[in-house]
């Protein structure tokens, strides 16, 4: 069991809240050199303080582990841009977006993350822009060394098997959850308002006012509003494909006609073109949506539970899901929420609390294989509907085991087999590649031979 912490993973998961460290060190220094990279000591303070606030456990030598991770990170990025890897600005942008959303979730509201950090929400944004790319580019290296690493039965089971007695680790209770979502019906009427709404726009556009103030004043995509409606570096493969049809048809400067995505109706102008990239500018207007259909989606939802509730019916909640439920991810999966933290459906009680806060308190008073009836929520693109929950699981604390963790065990033989590639690959690494390390941190007791002689 690698009980080493990985800070590359934990920067990835949490790069926001290293700053909140509003005041760096009075004297910033190199601490480290890695190829044409660097690794400065208010980085190595920030990670630490974001470890010191997990529950982790710190040791004499938690700043060295971390130093050696950051290191690594380095080493990754100089591989990765030697190899011509890339991400692009759309990845970029979806990435700081999805941070972004969980971050604004935990303060409550955008004015009390902007009174937190002391700015706004784009120059935060902004702020973090090249570390996050950085981040993606180190991964995207580290997706390369382990491509095509599989364990296989016996492989699980060995490592299993070697683990000491001792030193199986004890699983907290875990659930399983199902859900079966239902977004509200979105009228012909409102359908046909926000059409009409984005067709004046565009006329407005055309007969020559600011495009980018239009988007700002008037998009309903949040994630470019305040950009102007600004996307840059779009290749084939990111948008939807209507969106991306129209665009990459564009000739430098036209504006497009009224089509329609999922989303709703956007017109868009292409503003330039390098190869197979565009930047692109568009507005969004969204069909809204009115209680009466907020109702009608709850309507719906009452007929499915009353019968996936009749155990004398022959529907079947996983059956009902893979059919009716609006949420694409549960339609493969039954109806079954993912854990974004490990893939499959596990989920203890507090990771739970931290994908869906308002489902812990259903879940707690249900017993396995009951189905609760209609509630509110919000999709992932925080529009209101309604869900039907069922508890398909409930694990009892116990002593790790290949019968009820095999899933887990599997994973962890999996990490451990790429952890060996990813050593092999740094040791090979390491002997071509030129490697600093301050004075203040020689007698570090690194994992991996970055002092050379």
């Amino acid at each position: 069991m690698n009980k080493r912490p990985f800070v590359l993973i934990l920067s990835l998961m949490l790069v926001l809240t290293a700053y909140a460290q509003k005041t760096p060190p009075a004297v910033d220094k190199v601490i480290a050199v890695v190829g044409s990279s660097i690794v400065k000591q208010s980085e190595l303070e920030k990670e630490y303080l974001q470890y010191v606030g997990s529950d982790m456990d710190v040791t004499a030598n938690t700043r060295c582990n971390i130093l050696e991770e950051l290191m690594y990170q380095r080493l990754l990025l100089t591989q990765a841009k030697k190899d011509s890897l890339e991400v692009t600005e759309g990845q970029v942008d979806q990435e700081i977006e999805r941070r972004m959303r969980y971050y604004l979730m935990q303060f409550g509201s955008e004015q009390k993350f902007m009174d937190f950090y002391g700015k706004s929400i784009e120059d935060f944004k902004s702020d973090i822009r090249e570390d996050i790319k950085n981040l993606l580019l180190s991964q995207k290296m580290q997706s390369k060394i382990t491509e095509g690493i599989t364990v296989t039965p016996s492989e699980i089971k060995a490592y299993f098997n070697g683990i000491h007695p001792d030193s199986v680790p004890f699983i907290n209770a875990e659930v399983e959850i199902a859900q079966i979502v239902k977004k509200p019906f979105v009228s012909q009427e409102a359908k046909m308002y926000a059409k009409e709404e984005c067709a004046r726009l565009r006329e407005r556009a055309l007969k020559g006012e600011d495009f980018a103030a239009l988007a700002a004043l008037y998009s309903d995509d949040q994630g470019s509003a305040q950009k102007g409606g600004f996307y840059d570096n779009i290749g084939r493969g990111q948008f939807m494909p209507e969106f991306e049809g129209v665009a990459f048809a564009l000739k430098e400067k036209e504006i497009s006609k009224v089509f329609e995505t999922s989303f709703g109706y956007h017109f868009a102008q292409l503003m330039a073109r390098r190869g197979d990239l565009i930047d692109v500018r568009h507005i969004l207007k969204m069909p809204k949506t009115s209680s009466a259909d907020l109702q009608k989606a709850k309507s719906f939802l009452d007929s499915i539970y009353q019968r996936v509730s009749n155990p004398k019916d022959s529907l079947s909640f996983s059956d009902a899901a893979g059919k009716l439920t609006d949420d694409e991810e549960g339609r493969g999966t039954g109806g079954k929420i993912l854990n974004p933290q490990t893939g499959n459906s596990r989920f203890e009680m507090d990771e739970l609390g931290q994908v869906d806060p308002t489902i812990t308190f259903t879940i707690n008073k249900m017993k396995v294989g009951e189905i609760a009836p209609p509630s509110p929520t919000r999709t992932r693109d925080n529009k209101e509907a309604y869900r039907i929950l069922m508890l398909v699981s409930r694990s009892e604390p116990h002593k790790m085991n290949l019968k009820d963790d095999y899933q887990r065990i599997q994973a962890e033989a999996l990490s451990g087999k790429q952890q060996r590639a990813v050593n092999a690959w740094i040791k090979k690494k390491l002997g071509g590649t030129y490697v600093r390390v301050a004075d203040e941190y020689k007698n570090c007791k690194f994992e991996h031979g970055w002092m050379k002689p």
